[in-house]
């Protein structure tokens, strides 16, 4: 019986070990996989460098793959040329509107967040309601409205007005997604904190808002590529002084159709910084997306 039991066990091992080879294959090639599609992902920004970088002598007679065989072919003249041309201060306006806009939003949503997840008060479960069907009131409805309140209130045009736009649609996704973060932390955590008799405001700032952190990450970066990639806002409500980076560019488009030296080094600059931003917090992201998945 003994000499009849142990080839049966011969071919599970044998299964085992295979099995075991093409799980290690599999990951590697998808890896491989992964890493061909993120830099095939990247050629258009790659693409987009270079025609920053070349005249618009070479840019109009051949492709921007040419720069391997001919890399004299390389200037910062365009970058100096929309340096020169004003787009700097639309570039320092983009920031301006971008920065106060996305702290804002965090950080009036965190407090928001956190009492809609942890503070007991009457019709809290309705005000909730009411924010979670402001998410599908679409920005097109109230361009004309809040034009017309910015005109009575004398802020219209201005860097102030565009703020609080974005303030104010970007609030109802950013209470939804950080309150449903703030109630999967255990309640034991603020029970014990109350318990030694620590108030509301500083059982916030010391042990939810550090918790949050992949969350607010997650919420900061889609917060800030929403106000920074913004064109339809910006085309209502910032005049020529205060335009940020798109509504320039689309002016340039307007007026110079074919002036790739000037569009292709702005676009570059509206491109990186988002970019760079992305990279630096996408482990956060990452973590802030999977948060409240797994109960």
């Amino acid at each position: 019986m003994t000499t009849l039991a142990e080839p049966r066990h011969a071919p599970a091992i044998e299964r085992g070990l295979f099995a075991r080879v093409v799980d290690r294959l599999g990951g590697g090639l998808v890896q491989v996989f992964m890493i061909l599609v993120a830099l095939f992902w990247l050629i258009p920004t790659l693409g987009l460098l270079v025609v920053s970088l070349r005249g618009e002598t070479d840019n109009n007679s051949s492709g921007w793959w040419t720069l391997f065989t001919k890399p004299a072919q390389l200037t910062f003249d365009n970058y100096s040329n929309l340096l020169a041309s004003g787009f700097s201060s639309s570039f320092w306006n983009t920031v301006l509107i971008t920065v106060p806009a996305t702290l804002l939003v965090i950080g009036i949503a965190a407090m928001a967040a956190y009492a809609f997840a942890w503070i007991e008060f009457p019709g809290r479960d309705m005000v909730f309601l009411v924010v979670i069907a402001l998410l599908v009131v679409p920005v097109q409805i109230a361009l004309i409205p809040i034009a017309k309140l910015y005109g009575f209130l004398g802020i219209f045009g201005s860097i102030l007005g565009v703020v609080l736009f974005h303030v104010a649609f970007g609030l109802p996704f950013a209470i939804f997604l950080l309150r449903n973060f703030f109630a999967g932390i255990p309640r034991e955590l603020l029970e014990a904190a109350r318990m030694d008799g620590a108030p509301e405001w500083r059982i916030f700032a010391t042990v939810v808002f550090p918790l949050a952190k992949p969350a607010i990450a997650s919420l900061g970066i889609f917060q800030f590529l929403w106000v920074w990639n913004d064109l339809l806002v910006a085309l209502v409500f910032a005049d020529t002084d205060n335009q940020p980076m798109t509504k320039a560019l689309q002016s340039q488009m307007r007026q110079f159709g074919t002036n790739v030296d000037i569009l292709a080094p702005g676009a570059f600059l509206s491109l990186i910084i988002p970019l760079v931003l992305f990279f630096a917090f996408q482990r956060y992201f990452v973590q802030g997306m999977l948060a409240g998945s797994v109960k």
